[in-house]
């Protein structure tokens, strides 16, 4: 099988992700629920998973460093913790249900969208400058990278906007977290949310959520610390972190993420691209195919979108992973990002790559379409 969903999760880990977790499985309790030894060797993974985070990520403290289950729950402690009923949030044209349901669920919120067009990020900056220029945006929450395109948003640029104006900015960073550099420190956002199990390389179950506040708790229980209060202590990651922690999860994501720093983010984001530029090259070749490509390669990353006259998406997507291409088809939860695009009726046949991924692959990939289109 050739595994092409990567935006989805990452399939292929690096093998100290699985020998992480078992041994968690075997010999590890649960962080700040004891003084013995399974609690106390629980507690230093979970700890030193925060610190590698923060030095990958450059947060100030790895107490800022939030265990999430997923980028979801991260931004969904985000964007309540920001956003009130009767405010005005601008997102981009680009932005993933896990950033929109939230919003809608929100009462009486206007959602204003910059929506500028694909692959055009000074389009889509001079839209969100003449939004914000009007002063009446109370939050800003933008993707980094679309899961849809891999269109890469200017998000620091953006951010510095944000700044100026004393808007806070929410960044969902669950396409560029491991392949893509991201800043805490030079973005200034309230909140960056990403998911363990994409390019970060952890198991599902796993997520980050990077504060530059404490945020509004959206679950109550037991923390392991200040016991004796019955409200949730005021300090993080406590504050956010109710309950007991997926420490196997957590365990293979701290070996995720000693694999990011170790490889590099310039890398990886190096190899993605250029697998993802050799691809989209052989498949505009294809007659009858429709193909996402950006002309500048800095604008996408290892995620590229193309359909096929004439064929419905999900049928192409269902044949290729018959041939075994591995790959993913429909509206990949961000239907917003297709209505910007044009693609909303019928969606897209989407391949995303890791640092797994080879050239020969992609060949064969670009090989098995010829075939189904021919």
């Amino acid at each position: 099988m050739i595994y092409l969903d990567s935006a989805a999760t990452t399939l292929q880990k690096p093998p100290e992700v699985a020998r992480a977790v078992a041994r968690a499985v075997n010999h590890m309790a649960s962080p700040g629920r004891g003084g013995h030894r399974p609690a106390m060797l629980a507690a230093r993974t979970a700890y030193a998973c925060r610190e590698e985070a923060a030095q990958l990520f450059h947060v100030p403290s790895p107490e800022q460093v939030v265990f999430t289950f997923n980028a979801t729950h991260g931004l969904n402690l985000a964007i309540h913790s920001l956003v009130k009923p009767g405010m005005r949030v601008l997102i981009s044209g680009y932005e993933h249900n896990a950033v929109t349901r939230p919003l809608y669920a929100i009462p009486n919120v206007e959602i204003q969208v910059a929506d500028g067009p694909l692959f055009q990020p000074k389009e889509m900056l001079w839209r969100m400058q003449k939004i914000l220029d009007e002063g009446r945006t109370d939050v800003v929450v933008c993707t980094h990278v679309s899961n849809v395109f891999g269109y890469v948003l200017p998000i620091h640029t953006i951010a510095a906007l944000c700044r100026d104006r004393q808007v806070p900015l929410i960044v969902d960073a669950s396409q560029s977290a491991g392949c893509l550099q991201v800043d805490f420190q030079a973005l200034g956002a309230a909140f960056v949310a990403m998911p363990g199990h994409k390019g970060l390389y952890g198991p599902q179950g796993t997520g980050l959520l990077l504060c530059g506040q404490p945020g509004e708790a959206l679950m109550q229980g037991g923390t392991g610390s200040e016991s004796i209060r019955q409200t949730m202590p005021d300090f993080l990651p406590d504050h956010l972190e109710a309950g007991t922690h997926n420490i196997a999860g957590l365990a293979g994501l701290l070996e995720g993420l000693r694999y990011v720093r170790r490889v590099g983010t310039a890398s990886i984001a190096a190899r993605e691209r250029r697998l993802i530029r050799q691809l989209g090259a052989q498949l505009k070749r294809l007659p009858g195919l429709e193909v996402w490509l950006a002309e500048n390669p800095e604008d996408q990353s290892g995620v590229l979108s193309f359909r096929a006259a004439g064929v419905d998406c999900e049928e192409l997507g269902e044949r290729l992973g018959d041939r075994g291409i591995a790959l993913r088809a429909g509206l990949h939860c961000a239907p917003l990002a297709h209505q910007t695009a044009g693609t909303l009726e019928t969606g897209t046949v989407r391949a995303s790559v890791s640092a797994f991924n080879t050239e020969r692959e992609i060949q064969q990939t670009a090989l098995v379409m010829g075939h189904l289109l021919g």
